[in-house]
């Protein structure tokens, strides 16, 4: 029993003296950190003491300098107010001058004004006394003077007339011959002449007699649908319509590859034919107007300038000619700095009117301008594309250029094809024509015979007998002959004066 409560007598004891220990450890430990506290204090307090004192620092610093700025903004400023009271003093002193020099030109003006009234007075009396003396009025003695002048120096007037007149002329043609040999020779396309027939070629001694059918019945069909004419082992398939030879082409491609040819099927494969080329003709027409850069056209024209792939004039086929007539006038207008779309689309569309004359009643060219404004095409392509044949007056610079490309890509070598006999008998009836006049020494047909250059006798023939000429020999050729455009009819009359300096 004593031993437990020695136990825990000392149990007691000794957890009172950790206790006391434990509460002494913390004294010091607490008394250490806030000694240490204090020493940071202290020394926040000494930093924060330096930062004031440097912020105090920095901002005289500044305020200084603020200061010394505003002390030479004022002096600038008073500078400036000083020049510009001096400049407002000169400028016064300047107005001051000009003022009196306005002032004594006023003074000389009037003075002088009052002079010329007193020298009209005096020119008017020296007149009045010499058409006294002379018996002439002022105008008629300069009517008689002029007179006199023109006829003692008439020839040589003449002569410095011609030379400038050349001179002009001259410059003039080099300028366009530079410009449209330019144009041609960025433009390069082969064109191949279309001709009236299409061979189709056939093996089969089978296909040959189905194609004909019993008693022709076949044949016949193909022909009234196609419109062309059908001719067996003798010559191709032949009509002078592009158009309808491609229709019978896919109708007899389309007829072999089924097999089974009577006239029933005949018109089943014809009328596929058709809406296949119709879609074909769409996407010709778009090709078109992509390759000369025209993007803008009706679904409707575009349609309508694809027919003209299946149209042609003189053996030129008529859209590859409008397309070449397109690229031409493009060039031409920006060698001249004119409106290239407009030449362009005004040549693009100039022979639209050919897609519809074999249907509707009407000239190519009418029905072209009645087309474009029915699909609102703009009026400037409307006046650029309607004179190419001159029965409409130019318009507008681009009407020109139209023109022109569209004789340039007509008339180059190649370009149309006509029989040889009738082009040279053409160009031969044209020289006998010429020549046939008295006065004339040789003529020329040239540029595929749309010019005939005509010299004469200058002693027989003078300048109002060549214009008389001309056009009696334009007259006699619109009467004997047939062809087609025209045919510009050029005298040249030359007269050559020779001396020797002995």
């Amino acid at each position: 029993m004593n031993t437990i409560v020695y136990v825990a007598i000392g149990i007691i004891v000794g957890a009172v003296l950790g206790f006391v220990f434990y509460q002494i450890k913390i004294n010091r430990e607490t008394e250490s950190l806030a000694h240490k506290t204090r020493e940071k204090l202290k020394e926040s307090e000494e930093k924060a003491k330096e930062i004031i004192l440097e912020a105090k620092e920095k901002a005289a610093s500044i305020l200084a300098e603020a200061q010394k700025e505003e002390r030479e903004r004022k002096n600038q400023i008073a500078s400036m107010e000083a020049r510009l009271l001096r400049r407002e003093e000169l400028l016064d002193q300047k107005l001051s001058k000009i003022t009196e020099t306005e002032n004594q030109l006023k003074i000389k003006e009037d003075e002088l004004k009052k002079k010329e009234e007193e020298i009209q007075k005096l020119k008017l009396e020296e007149e009045k006394r010499l058409e006294e003396i002379s018996g002439l009025s002022v105008e008629k003695a300069k009517e008689e003077l002029v007179s006199r002048i023109k006829e003692k120096n008439k020839e040589e007037l003449k002569q410095i007339l011609e030379k400038f007149y050349k001179e002009q002329k001259d410059e003039v043609e080099k300028r366009a011959i530079e410009i449209i040999t330019t144009a041609i020779q960025r433009y390069a396309r082969s064109n191949i002449p279309e001709i009236t027939t299409t061979i189709f070629s056939i093996n089969n001694e089978d296909i040959k007699g189905k194609i004909i059918g019993r008693e022709g019945r076949n044949i016949r069909t193909i022909e009234r649908l196609t419109g062309v004419e059908l001719i067996i082992d003798e010559t191709p398939d032949s009509t002078y319509d592009p158009y309808r030879r491609e229709l019978a082409n896919l109708a007899l491609q389309k007829l072999i590859k089924d097999g089974r040819i009577q006239p029933a099927k005949i018109e089943e494969k014809v009328e596929e034919a058709r809406q296949e080329l119709d879609k074909r003709i769409i996407e010709i027409g778009e090709a078109a107007a992509m390759e000369v850069g025209i993007y803008d056209l009706p679904k409707e024209l575009i349609q309508i300038l694809g027919r003209l792939h299946f149209r042609t004039s003189y053996g030129q086929n008529v859209l590859e000619h409008s397309i070449e007539v397109a690229h031409i006038a493009g060039m031409i207008a920006a060698e001249l700095g004119l409106r290239i779309d407009i030449a362009k689309k005004g040549a693009l569309l100039h022979d639209i009117g050919k897609a519809i004359d074999h249907e509707v009643e009407g000239n190519h060219l009418e029905l072209g301008i009645k087309l474009l404004r029915k699909y609102e095409i703009d009026e400037d392509v409307i006046l650029a594309m309607r004179s190419h044949h001159d029965t409409y007056p130019y318009a507008i610079p681009e009407a020109y250029i139209v023109s022109a490309a569209d004789a340039i890509s007509a008339a180059r070598p190649g370009a149309r094809r006509d029989t040889l006999e009738n082009y040279i008998k053409r160009l031969s009836d044209l020289e006998k024509i010429a020549t046939s006049f008295s006065g004339v020494k040789q003529a020329y047909a040239i540029s595929a015979g749309r010019e005939l250059r005509v010299f004469v006798n200058p002693e027989k023939i003078d300048d109002f007998g060549a214009l008389e000429l001309a056009r009696a020999i334009a007259n006699r050729i619109q009467t004997e002959l047939k062809y087609p455009g025209e045919i510009k009819v050029n005298v040249i009359r030359e007269t050559r004066a020779v001396e020797y300096a002995r």
